[in-house]
């Protein structure tokens, strides 16, 4: 039996509910009104599914930053090294399935002055 690691953000927190050599399993709980970096990774491949509230996804689509709505049961997959960003419009429960390189986060802006 794993036990989720919680890991609080300024922006809300993450539950890590599967960890192994191959993927990892999250649920990323963000407040109303705040976003996570805009940011890329250079090996993480990741899913994203939204299971609860609104949310506005921003992706790099050519030279172009997309912003489109999300509302529950919409899913996204975000390649290497896709720009992406999740911004709450509501609190919002995510759930993230991805390979497992976590550290692998190249932010490009960030509201709470974290770096790369």
């Amino acid at each position: 039996m794993h036990e989720p690691t919680r890991v609080d953000k300024p922006w809300g927190y993450e539950l890590h509910w599967a960890k192994t050599d191959r993927y990892v399993g999250k649920l990323i709980h963000i407040n109303a009104g705040h976003a996570l970096s805009l940011q890329y990774h250079n090996q993480k491949d990741e899913t994203i599914f939204l299971w609860s509230g609104r949310m506005l996804f921003e992706i790099k689509e050519g030279d172009e930053l997309v912003k489109r709505e999300m509302k529950p049961g919409d899913a996204v997959h975000v390649t290497p090294p896709t720009v992406h960003r999740m911004t709450a419009i509501e609190d919002c429960d995510v759930f993230e399935v991805s390979t497992p390189e976590l550290l692998d986060v190249v932010r490009l802006e960030d509201r709470y002055g974290r770096s790369t």
